[in-house]
Formats: C-alpha cells, structure tokens, sequence
C-alpha cells in the first residue's frame, strides 16, 4: 500500500505532503521534546490562529507570514448539473501570504 506522501505526490512536479504527524516528528527530533507536549503546542497554535481568523483578526508572523482574511465579492455562480444560475453571497475566507524571504527561499530551493 501507497504511503500518504506517495498518494499526492504530483509527478510532474516531484511535490509531496508533509501530514500534521510529521511535522510533530520533526519538531520533536529536533528539540528532543516530548511528541506528546508538541503536539499539544502545534494543535494549540492551529486553534489560536482558527480563533483569531474567526473573530475579523489577522495574525501576522514575522520572518514566516500572515494569515489574513480576504474577501470576496458577491457574483452568480452555474449549477452545472441543472444548467441554472445560482447566487453567491459576499463571504470572507482565510487566506496565508507568505513573507519575501520565505517566498525567495521557495524560489531559490525548488525547481
């Protein structure tokens, strides 16, 4: 059976997932703290970032991103199935922008 990172892996691309457990992992080996007690920070962080989102503010990391809130205009939509039009309301969605250096470093690392 196909391990998770070889399901998504675009071949084209050479992309792979990294999975919430694996980044605990890495996080653990490298500090040498307790999987337990970092995934308990890493769920907390999520959640303290979905919180803040949710109540109309942004959260900005400095050196890594935000996370923004962007909105989106109302506009007509096509039920395909139905061949109809349909309304979509004006709604705001989360969003992340990454910083220059992480986005440079995107650049310069991957080809």
């Amino acid at each position: 059976m196909q391990s998770q990172n070889e399901l998504y892996q675009n071949t084209k691309n050479k992309i792979t997932v990294m999975t919430k457990a694996e980044i605990v992992t890495a996080i653990s080996n490298k500090t040498g703290i307790e999987k337990v007690a970092v995934l308990a920070i890493v769920e907390e962080l999520m959640s303290t970032i979905k919180t803040s989102i949710s109540s109309n503010e942004e959260v900005y990391l400095r050196g890594f991103g935000s996370f923004i809130i962007k909105h989106r205009a109302a506009k007509i939509g096509r039920n395909i199935s139905k061949g109809t039009a349909v309304n979509v309301p004006a709604h705001n969605i989360p969003a992340f922008k990454p910083c220059k250096e992480f986005v440079n470093e995107v650049k310069t690392k991957t080809k």
